[in-house]
């Protein structure tokens, strides 16, 4: 079956298998601003497939085989589809239609951009992309940008622009960032997670380090030069490399002098090469967005954005949705809510709490896949030991069943080594009750997990 290779220049027809998708919606929206003619389908009606149909998608609310017809040239799906039992995608192979991931689609799209920037870590993909698109946008560049969150700067998570520059994330989980042709990357940080799918950490560095030497010669690696061993990931590269990091000269691009303003907004000195530049201020929280930061300001510097562009981008970004997101108060206590669902995210969401004007600190954790929690049993308890409060609800599934190995009660068990007050409750209703009477005066609230647990604090700020 032959394999399409996308170009600009001659727009096809293409079908997108959940179309309603937040990736697959913006890869869409892309094609057609180029021309290209689109349909697709999903199971419910979204106001992301209303702005496409108003865009001039076709999409059918249903995945039959009567949606594939013959003048469809592509047919594009995602790792979520069952090949046995989807009529579509069986009825694309039986007409021979070429079918496609959505990771090829991007990877692919990358090669009609010049500077096409991808950007890769176990944390902190969307609000590193986040923050590199507001120095963009700062720049008037007119970026195409694909982020995997909402930005109130694009009023969504795509924007098509005209330039050459391309902005997007890339996700590890089943290889997919393999699939993609970048001119610049950035890596910001190696860890254990996805471990469904990898066998072990050695397992996940080889495929960072396949991502690095996917770079052309004349490409450019921006990487954390805190990441161990980090020679196994650069050795034999031939595209450039520059490191960035916190207080040492080592790094090409540092961060020093590292400071909190009243709400806990980061500023810090940024080197280059070891020499000072200016002083950066940020309008999001924690240490570890200065690290976000460092690589989006080496992305821009890479494409000639000048330090002023850079500070004014990065001080109108005040983060991405559902990334130390304030969501209003509730009885004069603050509720923030993140979608931290690793134990290494939660620890930094945590710390940077720290700086975040309150008296007692309460979390509403929401475990995110059961592989995930048996994984990290022992550090999701750690991480969380930060709190005064800690209510763990039940695992959200997303793509993965219950075997009854491993449960939220798991975590609640393992918090008795800590001075923490710590409860297990399964219902929403009722952890929003157990607030309502215990949260005090002036204490922050953070809902935390990449599932629903975000609805929790919605409801208390609109009581």
């Amino acid at each position: 079956m032959k394999m399409y290779q996308i170009d600009f220049n001659k727009p096809i027809h293409i079908h997108f298998m959940g179309i309603g998708g937040i990736s697959m919606s913006g890869l869409a929206e892309i094609l057609i601003k180029e021309g290209f003619s689109i349909s697709g389908s999903d199971i419910h009606t979204s106001d992301i497939i209303k702005h496409l149909e108003d865009k001039g998608a076709k999409v059918y609310l249903s995945q039959t085989a009567d949606n594939i017809t013959d003048d469809i040239d592509l047919v594009v799906y995602t790792a979520a589809i069952n090949f046995d039992t989807n009529e579509e995608y069986k009825e694309a192979i039986r007409r021979n239609i070429p079918v496609m991931k959505r990771a090829t689609l991007l990877g692919q799209m990358m090669h009609n951009y010049q500077n096409a920037i991808a950007v890769s870590g176990t944390h902190g993909k969307t609000t590193t992309t986040s923050m590199l698109s507001y120095i963009l946008l700062a720049g008037n560049t007119d970026p195409t940008i694909s982020v995997g969150g909402i930005l109130d700067a694009i009023n969504g998570n795509i924007r098509v622009g005209h330039s050459e520059t391309f902005v997007t994330e890339a996700c590890e989980y089943t290889n997919s960032f393999l699939e993609f042709f970048p001119k610049i990357s950035i890596i910001l940080n190696i860890e254990e997670d996805h471990m469904d799918f990898f066998k072990d950490l050695d397992d996940i560095r080889h495929s960072f380090r396949e991502f690095a030497h996917k770079l052309p010669d004349y490409g450019y690696l921006i990487i954390n030069g805190e990441i161990e061993n980090i020679d196994y990931i650069v050795d034999g590269l031939k595209a450039e490399y520059a490191t960035f990091g916190l207080e040492n000269d080592s790094y090409d691009y540092c961060a020093k002098n590292i400071g909190y303003d009243a709400f806990g907004h980061a500023h810090f000195d940024y080197y280059y090469k070891g020499e000072f530049i200016d002083h950066i201020q940020l309008n999001v929280n924690g240490e570890h967005n200065v690290k976000n930061a460092l690589a989006a300001i080496a992305a821009a510097k890479r494409i000639g954005i000048d330090v002023d562009t850079m500070k004014k981008g990065l001080l109108g970004f005040t983060g991405a949705k559902r990334r130390f997101e304030l969501k209003g108060t509730c009885n004069d206590f603050t509720v923030v809510d993140d979608y931290a669902h690793h134990p290494t995210e939660i620890r930094a969401t945590l710390e940077s709490a720290k700086n975040y004007p309150h008296n007692e600190l309460w979390c509403v954790f929401q475990p995110h896949t059961y592989s995930r929690t048996i994984a990290f049993l022992d550090d999701f308890a750690k991480a969380l030991s930060l709190c005064d409060h800690v209510i763990v609800t039940d695992i959200y599934a997303a793509r993965e069943k219950d075997t009854g190995i491993v449960s939220s009660k798991d975590i609640v068990d393992r918090m008795a080594d800590y001075d923490v007050d710590v409860h297990y409750i399964k219902e929403f209703d009722d952890i929003e009750k157990f607030i309502l009477k215990n949260c005090k005066k002036n204490d922050l609230l953070i809902t935390m997990g990449a599932g629903n647990v975000d609805s929790i604090g919605n409801s208390l700020v609109n009581r």
